[in-house]
Order: C-alpha cells, then structure tokens, then sequence
C-alpha cells in the first residue's frame, strides 16, 4: 500500500512539474514572438516630455530633438544594432553601436559599445519601458529622475523596414 501511495505522489509530482514545464516553454515562446517583433529598421518619430526640461538621451550631448528622425536597426538574433542621428544644425552625425536584450516582455535595455571594446567590457547601460508595441510600431518609456521626482520621456518608433 505505501508503494501504490509513493507512486501515486510521484505520479501527481511528475504531472505538475510537466505542466508546469509546458506553460514556462510557452511563456518562454511568447516572449520570443514579442522579442522578434521589434526586428528590423526603425525611425523615431516624435519624442513626449515636459518641454521645460532640457533632455540629453542616451548620454550623446544632443538635445532630444536630434534624435527625432534617427535609424536604429535591431537585430534580435544576435542582440545587436546601431542608432544612427543624422546630424545637421546643432546636432551631431554619429552612429552607435549597441548591444540590447528585451527582459520580460516589456523592459528594453541596451548599452553602447565603444569601438574596439566588447560588449561585457561595458557594465553601463539604459533601461526603458516597451510600450504600445504593434508591428509597425513601439514606444520606448524612459523615466528619468530630477530633482527628487521622474520625467517621463517616450521615444516613439515607426517602421521603416526588414521584419
């Protein structure tokens, strides 16, 4: 009798640890889909915040506004890219390498990588909201601490190509 009781526990063990298998691998496979998604060339295309802060992104010494216009290519498969800002008047022409990862679904997080240093080599980096994310478009949401309270900044993106 204590036998048929272990087996039948073990059994019922078996069968939750299975499902719960199944339903991390479906998670799991959702995220992956959710992560594909932002494959491919972008363009932002409006940036919201207070307009009474001046804001710097991403530490480039440009105001926000050069960064409206800017192509950033995102390659999941091997979690690289480059956002590059066209320049003219007082904003700079440059193009940065990144390297990014998408962590549970909604929080995008990527670090410049300075050339001819690897990606480990740099433990800073940027963490922001994935937000209103379709096929054609995602918006990033950065909350930027000042003066003992948040700016919220959203970079907006559009489509431009390759899926």
């Amino acid at each position: 009798m204590k036998k048929l009781l272990l087996a039948g526990m073990l059994g019922t063990s078996l069968f939750a640890v299975s499902c719960s298998s199944v339903k991390n691998a479906q998670t799991s496979q959702n995220q992956k889909s959710d992560f594909l998604k932002i494959k491919g060339d972008w363009e932002i295309v409006s940036i919201d915040y207070d307009k009474g802060f001046k804001i710097k992104p991403f530490d480039e010494g440009a105001d926000a506004q050069c960064f409206v216009g800017s192509h950033w290519r995102l390659i999941p498969n091997n979690y690289t890219g480059a956002y590059t800002l066209s320049g003219g008047g007082s904003c700079p022409s440059l193009t940065q390498p990144i390297k990014f990862e998408v962590k549970n679904g909604n929080t995008f997080m990527f670090k410049k990588i300075a050339t001819g240093t690897k990606a480990k080599q740099n433990t800073v980096g940027y963490s922001l909201n994935l937000i209103n994310q379709s096929t054609d478009q995602f918006s990033l949401e950065q909350n930027v601490p000042f003066d003992g309270s948040t700016v919220r900044v959203v970079y907006n993106f559009q489509r431009t190509g390759m899926k």
